[in-house]
């Protein structure tokens, strides 16, 4: 027996045109493109890994909404195809996090843990009203379903950096931060692993083009 159309992620017309769904993309980018700059500046200053990897993750985030407000009511091929490209820079950031944990591990610096703290209490607050913007369209098509993975990932991520800011204040040890980095890499790539299979899905009937008798 095949599968319903959904359990694919497929989303109907009218809530892919959604005025709603177009302006929570909007506020999304700018939440994200905001945090970016917050994170970015704070990771710097605190010396923190994970900081500086969620800020990564918020301005990879941003530019996904783009692509999601360039490709919406397109059809479901172009969106899978946008779905895709997002997979693979999920994974790709992912990469990058464990590599960059991996090189930081090497030289001993030990974060400032107040700012680790204070900043990701702020993230965790901006990623909890994006993804309860977005929890109607989490069983989306592909992109959608993207979008969602994307801000979930994002408030777990933010927990977790606030836990190393408590782990590196009570240890004095960057092991912590850099725990956390390894752990938000390695999301990362199971989400990306799980959208681009579903994208692939996606792709397939269009691949295939019309069946003739």
């Amino acid at each position: 027996m095949s599968e319903p159309c959904c359990s694919h992620g497929c989303a109907t017309p009218s809530a892919v045109r959604s005025p709603r769904y177009r302006r929570v993309l909007w506020a999304a980018l700018i939440v994200n493109a905001m945090m970016f700059g917050i994170e970015l500046a704070g990771g710097l200053h605190a010396g923190s890994v994970s900081l500086l990897a969620d800020a990564v993750d918020f301005l990879g985030d941003a530019a996904n909404y783009g692509i999601s407000l360039l490709v919406l009511g397109m059809a479901l091929r172009w969106r899978a195809r946008a779905a895709l490209f997002k997979g693979l820079t999920m994974g790709a950031f992912g990469v990058f996090v464990l590599a960059r944990a991996a090189w930081s591990a090497t030289t001993g610096t030990v974060p400032e843990p107040v700012t680790m703290g204070a900043i990701g209490a702020l993230a965790l607050l901006a990623n909890v009203a994006v993804a309860a913007m977005l929890y109607a369209w989490r069983e989306g098509d592909a992109n959608m379903r993207s979008v969602w993975l994307c801000s979930r990932n994002d408030a777990i991520g933010n927990l977790a950096v606030m836990a190393a800011a408590l782990g590196v204040f009570g240890t004095g040890s960057a092991w912590p931060d850099l725990a956390v980095a390894a752990i938000m890499g390695s999301l990362a790539i199971a989400a990306a692993a799980s959208v681009v299979r579903q994208a692939t899905t996606e792709l397939r009937p269009a691949a295939a083009g019309p069946v003739t008798p």
